[in-house]
């Protein structure tokens, strides 16, 4: 559900959902836990981001990518974050210049890039190897 808080700010909790994407562009922030997939996809459509968390180890490079690239912060402690959050939302030319980095670290078209890197590779190697097909 929606959590009106004074002011104004709507608090949307989400599960599970398949059409994150649709979420993200009309989201003004999101606050989330540091998957990678996650972050790609919030700097790929310039959004900024507090974490809330990380998985030790795995995930902890990741808060350093948002801090690094300035599109957000990490923060645990749930007051500490609406406080944060809040400032952000009342400062406009702050999330441009926070979505603005963010798409600088974004790379929307990374997957399709990467597709025809490998594609283009294989072609390569099945030439050199005289395994491409005669047409």
């Amino acid at each position: 559900g929606i959590y009106h808080a004074p002011g104004k700010v709507d608090v949307v909790g989400l599960g599970f959902v398949t059409n994150m994407a649709e979420y993200m562009v009309a989201a003004d922030v999101l606050v989330t836990k540091a998957g990678p997939g996650t972050i790609a996809e919030a700097a790929a459509v310039g959004l900024p981001v507090m974490l809330t968390s990380f998985l030790p180890g795995q995930e902890a490079g990741n808060v350093n990518v948002v801090l690094d690239g300035g599109f957000g912060d990490h923060c645990e402690d749930p007051d500490g974050i609406a406080d944060e959050v809040s400032c952000w939302l009342q400062d406009e030319q702050l999330i441009k210049v926070m979505s603005q980095q963010a798409r600088e670290v974004g790379h929307p078209h990374a997957a399709s890039d990467i597709v025809v890197d490998i594609g283009d590779s294989t072609h390569r190697v099945m030439e050199r190897n005289g395994s491409a097909k005669k047409k």
